[in-house]
């Protein structure tokens, strides 16, 4: 009986760390590629859905997903502004190849004047991929 509970209990373990591997695989970000600023869309916006407008300048951006859908960027942006500001999610909005515009999860990241930074953030889940990131700057 011992050795009978010891087998299943091995076999358990197991399937468990082979699950828990494949779920860590599938959370895996990999970079689909790395963008500058001259890339030109032209998907139909009729509700005119737009970032709100700032002083970030968007310098690049490089777009990562993994298996399980989820959907981020490093962006580096600078602060074009002779005082500090806030860059917020509001102020970015990424364009899906179905046509979807939508901002990123929400954050606050602080800017010194003139100051330029590269941060990571997330668009959430979706199935289909990030094909531009835009401030209106």
């Amino acid at each position: 009986m011992n050795k009978i509970m010891y087998s299943i209990c091995v076999l358990l373990l197991s399937i468990t760390t082979a699950n828990a591997t494949e779920l860590e695989e599938n959370e895996v970000l990999v970079v689909e590629r790395v963008i500058s600023n001259n890339f030109e869309l032209a998907f139909p916006n009729d509700r005119n859905i737009k970032p709100q407008a700032s002083d970030f300048e968007l310098i690049n951006y490089i777009i990562m997903t993994n298996k399980l859908g989820e959907r981020w960027a490093v962006l580096t942006l600078q602060n074009s502004s002779s005082g500090g500001r806030t860059l917020e999610d509001k102020h970015l909005m990424a364009l899906f190849a179905d046509g979807e515009r939508r901002s990123p999860l929400p954050f606050k990241l602080r800017f010194d004047a003139k100051e330029v930074q590269s941060v990571t953030v997330s668009f959430g889940e979706n199935k289909f991929p990030i094909l531009s990131i835009d401030s209106n700057s």
